[in-house]
């Protein structure tokens, strides 16, 4: 029963700092943005990552 006298002030404590830190992130805008990345990953990059032959051939043509 002793234990419970110290858990109960931890608890709350713990939790004080939870509502803290949600308020501290939330004027830090770390919730602006839900659906960017989200949208983001979607997206479709025109440019290939990697070149094909012929402009890798272009290219040696055009350093001669």
């Amino acid at each position: 029963m002793d234990v419970i006298y110290g858990l109960i002030p931890l608890m709350i404590g713990i939790g004080l700092i939870g509502v803290v830190i949600f308020i501290w992130s939330v004027r830090n805008g770390q919730y602006d943005d839900l659906e960017g990345d989200a949208n983001r990953i979607l997206m479709d990059d025109d440019d290939p990552l990697l070149p094909d032959s012929s402009t890798t051939e272009k290219a040696n043509k055009e350093k001669e």
